[in-house]
């Protein structure tokens, strides 16, 4: 519920013109949060010494990390980087949960690849842009671009902790 507010304070902000210099500021502190992100995701997935664990899963977690990782991956460049950047990246959402044993190494690189193309297409965006509607229907309802940033950013937070959580009790239950 809190999260819900934060982002309804948000939108309200986003369309009060008399505070439109934040919204060049809400691109810089995106860029920053998607980096950092992005590169703690990096250093998640480098921690695994045993890259067989990338793809296993327990009966306590659903995914298992590497499925996490195409996950995010998939959708940064989906709603970022397609659609902004006009990458020309085509989502394959069943094969980010279906798909196994990608070394950790090829996961590395496209977490690096995904920063690159989410700096790059958010730099093309303006303060304008921001206020304006996203043109794809992703939640229950149509939101402007700096909403869903927004989201995607807290999005990309929310399943970061899941794969923290998936390297933190599969190596507990090795030592068990």
């Amino acid at each position: 519920a809190i999260f819900f507010f934060f982002l309804l304070i948000l939108e309200v902000i986003l369309f009060n013109n008399t505070l439109f210099k934040y919204l060049f500021m809400l691109i810089q502190t995106l860029q920053t949060l998607f980096k950092r992100d992005l590169t703690s995701l990096k250093r998640e997935i480098n921690a695994y010494h045993n890259e067989a664990v990338i793809w296993s899963s327990d009966q306590q977690i659903n995914n298992s990390a590497g499925n996490l990782c195409l996950h995010l991956i998939g959708n940064l460049n989906t709603y970022i980087g397609a659609e902004i950047g006009k990458t020309n990246y085509v989502r394959n959402r069943t094969l980010e949960f279906s798909a196994k044993n990608i070394s950790k190494s090829e996961l590395i690189q496209k977490i690096d690849e995904t920063i690159t193309v989410v700096h790059q297409a958010l730099n093309q965006l303006s303060k304008e842009d921001l206020e304006s509607e996203y043109p794809l229907l992703v939640l229950d309802k149509k939101t402007s671009y700096g909403f869903f940033l927004v989201h995607l950013a807290s999005n990309l937070a929310y399943h970061f902790g899941q794969l923290t959580y998936h390297r933190s009790l599969l190596i507990a239950l090795e030592m068990n």
